[in-house]
């Protein structure tokens, strides 16, 4: 399984609920959270062959950055 973390924007959990539809549809995503607490906003996200350049198109369209590291 590889994981996956980006620094987000997703800072509060009223965003956490609006990405949660978004990340729960991506293709070959198993688990995911986000460290609102962590200053990078930290999503970590797990699955096989995880398409990192549409996860962050798909949360870019609902207002979202998200910067693989």
């Amino acid at each position: 399984m590889d994981t996956l973390k980006f620094k987000t924007t997703i800072n509060c959990g009223a965003c956490v609920a609006k990405v949660t539809p978004v990340l729960n549809e991506q293709e070959n995503v198993k688990n995911w959270s986000v460290d609102t607490e962590n200053p990078d906003k930290i999503l970590t996200v797990e699955g096989e062959n995880i398409d990192d350049n549409e996860l962050v198109k798909s949360l870019s369209k609902i207002g979202y950055k998200a910067e693989k590291i």
